[in-house]
């Protein structure tokens, strides 16, 4: 079992900036796969920002050049740097962790105002 935190939402102006945390902990050992995604009112769940255990990132072209995944693996956490946020970022967010199931945090709400 893998238990995920995040934090770090809020509400925001446009242009300005947020970092999410999240921290896992539980059977982390095996997680293969740690990401970002989001879910605005009355949309579907989308996939924001990926990390490997290696490093290697990947995006939606929605966010590509304003957000920044990372992760400290001394601390087991993942972050998102996101930056020149729009009102359209607008959504609660939620951390992933991949193992041979998937697991999911409690979400994070993110509000940014025009």
């Amino acid at each position: 079992q893998v238990q995920l935190v995040e934090s770090g939402g809020g509400l925001v102006q446009a242009g300005g900036s947020l970092r999410l945390s999240c921290a896992a902990s539980g059977s982390i050992f095996s997680i293969n796969l740690m990401g970002w995604y989001r879910q605005a009112p009355g949309k579907q769940r989308e996939p924001v920002a990926s990390i490997t255990t290696s490093g290697s990132t990947a995006y939606a072209d929605s966010v590509k050049g304003r957000f920044t995944i990372s992760r400290d693996n001394a601390k087991n956490t993942v972050y998102l740097q996101m930056n020149s946020l729009k009102p359209e970022d607008t959504a609660v967010y939620y951390c992933h962790a991949l193992q041979t199931v998937g697991y999911w945090g409690q979400g994070t709400q993110v509000t940014v105002s025009s």
